[in-house]
């Protein structure tokens, strides 16, 4: 059922929602439908190009990867963690090409394309900001009955998915969604 599409009197409309956590080795990503407070598991995975291809051979990889979950999965809205910056102006820029492949397939097939803070979705789905990747593996098990997330960079992505799940109301409310 399409987010925009009727449903039975006193139910929410069904948003599936893909969460992505962009990384140039490692690409998590997680598939989850929300139904008004209600949260349901689809699938997850890691978009893992290999590392001995250039630069922009990976990030080809990115792109077709998150392409064809996009056709395979038809998100209604996409989340996307936002870029942090550390140490080293290299891997920021190039975190930052990882993040522009992935982003747009979802943009193309004309699908929002949120973004979170790194703490901001901690803070959503395990209550602390600085939550270690074990804490948000743990939660993702328990928000999302069916989920494995035997990677954290998948289980980083559907907190990312949860975390738009819980704040797509506000964004909606500001004028930021259509």
């Amino acid at each position: 059922m399409a987010a925009n599409e009727a449903s039975a009197p006193g139910t929410a409309p069904c948003v599936r929602i893909l969460g992505l956590d962009p990384g140039l080795r490692h690409t998590g990503w997680g598939i989850i439908e929300a139904r008004g407070n209600r949260l349901t598991f689809i699938a997850d995975g890691v978009v893992e190009p290999n590392p001995k291809l250039s630069l922009a051979e990976r990030l080809q990889v990115l792109f077709a990867g998150v392409q064809e979950l996009v056709v395979k999965y038809a998100p209604h809205e996409c989340a996307i963690e936002e870029t942090f910056v550390n140490q080293n102006p290299v891997s920021t820029l190039k975190l930052g090409h990882a993040r522009a492949a992935v982003m747009l397939p979802p943009a193309a097939a004309g699908i929002l394309v949120a973004e979170y803070k790194p703490n901001l979705v901690k803070k959503s789905v395990v209550g602390a900001g600085h939550a270690d990747k074990g804490q948000v593996v743990a939660m993702m098990r328990m928000l999302l009955p069916g989920s494995k997330s035997g990677s954290e960079d998948a289980a980083d992505a559907l907190a990312v998915a949860v975390c738009h799940a819980h704040h797509r109301a506000s964004a909606l409310a500001l004028g930021l969604r259509k």
